[in-house]
């Protein structure tokens, strides 16, 4: 009988140790993945976040493109997706097949750069039309000089560089200047990693190429920034913090996301990433040369996720030229 008193009060030691154990790092991981237009910015979130965890908890942000990052978000094996543009339908129908409801987070502003090398010394601007003619699937193999798209223009080999297909990127550049969504010459360089693209034009004279502002900012000394006329009022404007945020820069300012799935909230490191991440978004946006969003947005932001409101305040379908003003309102309604 004693035998058996003494074996249960080691058993009870021995699961309440257990139960007293550290959590360690790697059985508290969360998964990040998509758009690489948006992992600068939650890159260096989940970096300080992980500072001031002291290492407890572990934080994992890949790049898939947004379309690739939806891809794994629906399926479950995600907690978190970047992404440059707003869920499509399919993928909400994917989400819903698998039971994934997701709470939608806008994080900050961007505008879409259009480059070309520094050496190029015959592109001033360029119009939306222009970038269409160069762009339009009808292109592929008969806009292959750049004096085709202008006269005055050399007659030298257009190089195009420009975001993968899977990229959010890619969906709102083709949707804002061909007038729909993957619609493009496929005869072109195309990454979902920016830093690729970043070489390619640099390296070549004759390159034109897109991706988002925060990468031209981060290597300006190696491209040149071209303006692009605003359609509605005609003026040339170039990608700043300023124009992007007042909407002057025009189709291609967008507003960017995460995507949070509400069943990965239950995990208290999930809501205690997305709470530091809303907390210390405009400071981290802007120190990684994105645009943040108003105060009184990422508030209402803030809500949104407090009361875990799930959905999108979008359509499913593709969508150009929202301003912030706009988001500002989409919130105020869907809080």
């Amino acid at each position: 009988m004693f035998k058996k008193i003494v074996l249960g009060v080691i058993a009870l030691m021995v699961v309440s140790t257990v139960a007293a154990l550290p959590v360690k790092a790697e059985d508290r991981i969360i998964k990040i993945d998509g758009s690489s237009t948006v992992y600068p910015i939650t890159e260096a979130v989940a970096e300080e976040f992980q500072k001031a965890k002291k290492g407890s908890i572990k934080v994992t942000v890949g790049i898939s493109g947004t379309g690739g990052g939806f891809k794994k978000f629906c399926r479950g094996e995600t907690d978190i997706s970047d992404a440059s543009r707003p869920i499509l339908k399919k993928e909400m129908d994917v989400c819903k097949e698998h039971g994934i409801e997701y709470i939608e987070l806008p994080v900050a502003y961007d505008g879409l750069a259009v480059m070309v090398n520094p050496k190029n010394n015959w592109v001033k601007s360029m119009t939306v039309d222009e970038l269409k003619k160069i762009w339009e699937p009808a292109a592929q193999g008969t806009i292959t000089k750049w004096n085709q798209v202008r006269p005055e223009w050399p007659d030298a080999p257009l190089k195009l560089y420009g975001a993968g297909a899977d990229s959010g990127t890619f969906d709102y550049f083709t949707e804002a200047i061909v007038g729909k969504a993957k619609s493009s010459r496929g005869d072109f360089t195309a990454s979902e990693d920016d830093n690729v693209l970043v070489q390619g034009i640099a390296g070549d004279k004759n390159a034109l190429g897109f991706f988002g502002l925060a990468y031209y900012e981060e290597n300006k000394n190696k491209l040149k920034l071209v303006p692009i006329v605003n359609p509605k009022t005609g003026k040339e404007v170039l990608p700043t913090e300023q124009t992007v945020m007042d909407g002057t820069y025009q189709p291609l300012s967008r507003p960017i996301f995460i995507y949070v799935s509400k069943k990965a909230v239950e995990k208290p490191e999930i809501k205690e990433f997305v709470d530091y991440y809303m907390e210390n978004a405009a400071k981290l946006v802007k120190q990684v040369k994105y645009v943040p969003l108003p105060a009184k947005a990422y508030k209402l932001v803030e809500e949104r996720f407090a009361k875990r409101k799930t959905g999108t305040l979008f359509g499913g379908e593709a969508e150009v030229g929202v301003k912030i003003e706009d988001l500002l309102k989409r919130e105020e309604k869907g809080k």
